[in-house]
């Protein structure tokens, strides 16, 4: 074989290396080449008006090649300062000659052009790929994020349209509408509680008859037999002949959007005056007595003073000011804790509830044993032998409706209005949680509409970034080209391959 036709094959990474084992370079030969850089920075500042030139100029790191490129330029734009000899009397380009000439000197140009071409191969070019890679993983993963931000936001409404429906409420103004729930709603809902009771008397009678007393579970009794009475006449037995309740006072923010609003207070204090709450109605009432005199000399003067005087039997009960209290169950002036309906009332509706329980208890309790098999061990069943007769049927649905009773007075809409009437405060508490959710979506759409802004922002740049990437990609292509045309020339135009470029 011609040894013209056997290629040459270099590794593009190992070039710089290559040059230097054949002599081709010095292996100093960067010591050089900072000059020849100063005289290009120097020489471009006098360059003529060309549009390839401007085209050159803009590019890259500027090479050997391209101040080739550029003195053949020169040669037409600097014609005229040509002389009878040849040489041309332009300073422009004399500069680029010299270039030329520095770069020539022990084949600089040829190791600085495959550095260039091994720093694009393993720098550049790998470098904008990751970089444009990295921006759109960057967008895909922000879109990612709008999306489950998206999800979340659904979420967060939906528990928040739940918190309204059970608060049944539409949430245009929360909290004017929970507090006008409280004295529009309220009391209804607590007399339907009440109207509930009726059909657990049988199973209070039940229980009276297992624990031998009929003064057992008494609110619960109370409200069976009277109904949602206020706490005066529970305590009293009597109905008052006035009820004062406690001033419930509210304090409704009216701005710019929510005119109209209602104001419960007079004073703006978001607080309930409860009157005395030390006061125990339970607690027998002490009388304070003082000493009676029953004689004595002063009691003998007094009589002497007023031997003289007169009765006149003739003055009116009301000239007198005298006030007879009525007799029977007309009672007096309930106020305070006594004004409150009984499940109104906070301790006497935790005894109310008490109440339940304990009858809820037995029932659960008597339908086990019935329900047992093993019964001849349990003591208890025995002693149910006397009672009235009863079955699981039976007490199934006594349980059901003291279950009935118990679920209406702890529903949440209930509750919460209840706490609300007997605690203002809580209204901004439920308030702010329920409009916290609202809060929350509101931050969801700010972070999503910044996330989108981010995505748009991060895929222009990797588009950006794709004309680069082609640029210099097409300028190692034809650096390489050049490399490999020069070698093969000093190898008598055998063929040169680089591999390894991957571009």
């Amino acid at each position: 074989m011609n040894e013209a036709d056997i290629p040459i094959d270099i590794h593009a990474g190992k070039l710089l290396d290559w040059l230097v084992s054949r002599r081709i370079v010095d292996k100093n030969w960067h010591l050089h080449v900072r000059n020849i850089r100063n005289k290009i920075s120097n020489a471009i500042t006098d360059m003529p008006a060309h549009d390839e030139l401007l085209q050159l100029l803009s590019g890259a790191h500027i090479n050997y090649f391209h101040c080739q490129r550029i003195v053949d330029i020169l040669k037409m734009t600097e014609a005229d300062t040509k002389n009878v000899f040849g040489r041309y009397g332009s300073q422009r380009m004399k500069d680029w000659q010299e270039i030329l000439r520095m770069y020539e000197k022990d084949s600089i140009y040829l190791a600085e052009a495959a550095q260039i071409l091994v720093r694009n191969i393993n720098y550049e070019i790998p470098g904008i790929r990751k970089q444009i890679k990295h921006l759109e993983q960057l967008s895909e993963e922000a879109e990612k994020k709008i999306n489950d931000l998206g999800r979340s936001e659904k979420v967060v409404y939906g528990e928040y349209m739940m918190m309204c429906k059970q608060l049944d409420v539409s949430g245009n103004n929360l909290r004017q509408e929970l507090v006008q729930k409280v004295f529009n709603d309220l009391p209804g809902m607590f007399e339907k509680v009440a109207s509930s009771v009726g059909p657990v008397k049988k199973a209070i009678e039940l229980y009276a008859s297992f624990v031998g007393s009929q003064e057992c579970l008494p609110l619960l009794r109370h409200v069976v037999a009277k109904g949602n009475t206020t706490v005066y006449e529970y305590v009293y037995g009597e109905p008052p002949l006035k009820v004062e309740q406690p001033t419930v006072k509210f304090q409704v923010p009216v701005n710019d959007e929510d005119a109209g609003a209602i104001d419960f207070g007079d004073d703006g204090a978001a607080e309930i005056d409860f009157g005395d709450e030390n006061i125990d109605f339970d607690a027998p009432v002490e009388l304070e007595v003082g000493d009676i005199d029953w004689g004595g000399a002063a009691a003998e003067a007094a009589l002497e003073a007023d031997a003289g005087n007169e009765i006149d039997f003739n003055i009116s009960l009301e000239e007198s000011g005298i006030v007879v209290e009525q007799d029977g169950n007309a009672g007096g002036l309930a106020k305070g804790n006594e004004a409150y309906t009984v499940l109104d009332a906070p301790k006497y509706r935790e005894n109310f509830l008490n109440d339940l329980l304990e009858l809820q208890a037995f029932l659960k309790m008597r339908l086990y044993q019935l329900g047992s098999s093993d019964k001849v061990q349990l003591l208890s069943l025995t002693m149910m032998d006397s009672f009235p007769d009863h079955d699981e049927k039976s007490l199934t649905k006594m349980l059901a409706e003291v279950e009935v009773v118990y679920t209406g007075l702890t529903e949440d809409l209930l509750q919460h209005l209840h706490q609300i009437k007997h605690s203002p405060q809580y209204v901004d508490i439920l308030t702010s949680n329920v409009q916290q959710k609202l809060t929350s979506i509101e931050k969801m759409k700010d972070t999503a509409k910044a996330l989108k802004e981010k995505s748009i922002n991060f895929r222009q740049q990797s588009v950006e970034l794709k004309p680069t990437q082609m640029k210099i990609i097409e300028q190692t292509k034809t650096l390489q080209g050049q490399i490999e045309k020069d070698i093969s020339k000093r190898y008598k135009n055998r063929i040169v391959n680089l591999y390894g470029t991957n571009v």
